[in-house]
């Protein structure tokens, strides 16, 4: 998240259409400058290499970005099978390369099944994890490597959209498209992958397409954006509450309202309600709460749009 001394009181979530060849942060940066915004951060970095869905927040909206980190993420990756890059994509310096014998679909299918379902997979090198205070592309960069553990995720669908390897057009590329828990590297996936059809490969191409709720059809280029007056831009803002819709409403009466912003619990009559609920004063989205068993709503993250 970066904040700016001077700037817009935003609030809100834009869905961009990242483009090819830019970090996250510079994305971010160029998004901000058209809001003029003070206050801004993105839900999760996309490779220069990767382009597609990314849900950048503004103002207050900050607050619930980490919560979208825990969103799953649906994924398009072109793989090229037969070559071992540094980095795992087609950024990297190639320090391998095999002959890709014919592989018959069947084989292919059965591979691709034993990645369905909850696995163990080892971050890359070139990842943002970090050791000892140090990001792991830093250490990397640096010839060195860590040894890393492998992490549980789970990977819920995994289908394959084309492939050439076999015939005439054979090019040893696969089309996947990949619906993946929060921490699933796709680069490590297309290593693990190649390794498991007895190859290896690296990521040619990516592309998000979905991340927890939200859908690369409802994303904005930036060219669209530019283009955009400032009225448009305002109105292009998705309220903060949006990604939130999983938590049950509760309404409060605008007295409620002054104690929960005082951080005061209230005690509701008949609440059969249980965990995380949204708060609301007639429509004005209020915050976060957590109900409790005795019935007592506990204020959790509340939203100032009047903040700096």
């Amino acid at each position: 998240m970066s904040k700016r001394k001077s700037g817009l009181n935003v609030h809100g979530i834009i869905l961009l259409d990242k483009r090819l060849g830019v970090s996250s942060n510079k994305a971010l940066q160029e998004v901000r400058r058209l809001f003029n915004a003070n206050k801004a951060g993105h839900t999760g970095s996309l490779d220069p290499l990767a382009t597609g869905l990314l849900p950048l927040c503004f103002g207050e909206a900050t607050k619930v970005s980490a919560m979208m980190l825990d969103d799953n993420k649906r994924y398009q990756v072109v793989i090229q099978l037969g070559v071992m890059t540094d980095t795992g994509d087609a950024e990297g310096e190639v320090i391998k390369t095999v002959v890709v014998p014919d592989i018959a679909n069947d084989e292919l299918m059965l591979c691709l099944q034993r990645f369905v379902g909850e696995i163990d997979q080892v971050p890359p090198m070139y990842s943002a994890l970090k050791h000892n205070g140090k990001k792991l592309y830093e250490l990397a960069r640096e010839g060195i490597t860590i040894e890393r553990k492998a992490r549980r995720i789970s990977i819920f669908e995994l289908k394959l959209l084309a492939s050439s390897l076999t015939g005439q057009d054979k090019n040893n590329q696969l089309v996947l498209e990949v619906f993946c828990s929060k921490g699933t590297y796709i680069r490590s996936l297309a290593e693990d992958l190649g390794d498991a059809l007895g190859v290896c490969g690296t990521v040619l191409a990516l592309r998000r397409l979905e991340a927890g709720m939200f859908n690369i059809t409802e994303a904005k280029t930036i060219e669209q954006l530019t283009a955009m007056t400032a009225e448009e831009l305002k109105r292009s803002l998705m309220a903060i509450d949006t990604p939130l819709q999983a938590f049950p409403a509760v309404y409060v009466s605008e007295q409620q309202a002054v104690a929960i912003n005082y951080g005061q619990s209230l005690q509701l009559v008949g609440g059969t309600i249980e965990g995380t609920v949204r708060l609301y004063q007639d429509e004005v989205f209020l915050g976060l709460g957590e109900m409790l068993l005795d019935g007592k709503i506990a204020p959790k993250r509340l939203f100032n749009m009047d903040n700096p």
